[in-house]
């Protein structure tokens, strides 16, 4: 567990606010602390304590990125053992709305019954009394929009949720969100090897923080030099967030090293 009163370090990459909070604009994805095919345990879950451990408390990163379809289940409950009680400064954002039918397998489940059985689960294994920032993971094609946005709504106002976030979505879908909810955050896949993606201007004129994930290209992109691929996807704008994954510390610290000598040459928000 990190203590409370753990040291205060650089926030990794500048700071954004997300979802009320500020945080650091360098946040850690954890879809890869799974087994194969996002299911089940890690292999060595002990390990993926320590990463999440250092990530927050040597590292200074404040913004982790999960979902209740990891695993399914697993990385929440891993982020529990690992962190809880957690700090005020760090933000946990998860996601709804995906089911996992087998390993590498997902599919979109929208309904309201199951959206708020989800969210409270969540709460159940994330051990707190509300979300900071819950995405709709993906948006369910056979369920109105505004069905989903207004339990997700409704639990915001029950004090279940404090943010709500859109994942994998076009700009269509922002602009129909936008009118049925307040959106904290979107979050797509975006890496300087991919085709631009236009809710990332989209997200800038409505004043919504966009979160990059797979900014490496699932490694990809890793050859290219991660102060040089981290700086560009922050240099897109200072609403922009990053949540690159990692299995590894000597890769984490790489990650941080690369956000801190790209943080000087980024723009940051007031």
């Amino acid at each position: 567990m990190i203590p409370r009163d753990a040291p205060r370090h650089a926030p990794p990459g500048g700071t954004l606010r997300l979802a009320g909070r500020t945080v650091s604009r360098l946040g850690l994805g954890t879809m890869g602390l799974t087994g194969p095919g996002n299911w089940g345990p890690p292999p060595d879950p002990a390990q993926a304590v320590r990463l999440l451990r250092t990530a927050v408390g040597e590292h200074g990163v404040t913004h982790l990125d999960t979902a209740d379809a990891y695993g399914p289940h697993t990385v929440e409950e891993l982020i529990r053992r690992a962190l809880h009680p957690y700090g005020e400064e760090l933000l946990v954002a998860t996601k709804v709305g995906l089911v996992r039918p087998g390993p590498g397998t997902y599919e979109a489940l929208g309904r309201p019954a199951y959206l708020r059985h989800a969210v409270e689960a969540s709460l159940r294994r994330l051990g707190c009394e509300r979300l900071s920032l819950c995405y709709l993971h993906r948006v369910d094609e056979s369920v109105p929009l505004a069905d989903q946005l207004g339990t997700l709504t409704d639990l915001r106002d029950e004090g279940k949720i404090a943010g709500i976030g859109l994942s994998r979505v076009t700009s269509e879908e922002i602009d129909r969100a936008s009118g049925l909810a307040p959106i904290a955050a979107v979050q797509n896949p975006m890496n300087p090897a991919r085709r631009p993606d236009p809710a990332l201007d989209q997200c800038r004129g409505l004043d919504i923080p966009y979160v990059a994930y797979r900014p490496l290209g699932k490694g990809r992109l890793v050859g290219e030099g991660l102060p040089s691929v981290l700086g560009r996807l922050l240099n897109l704008g200072p609403h922009v967030a990053l949540v690159p994954g990692t299995t590894r510390l000597d890769h984490l610290r790489q990650l941080v090293e690369a956000a801190r000598a790209a943080d000087g040459h980024v723009p940051q928000l007031p």
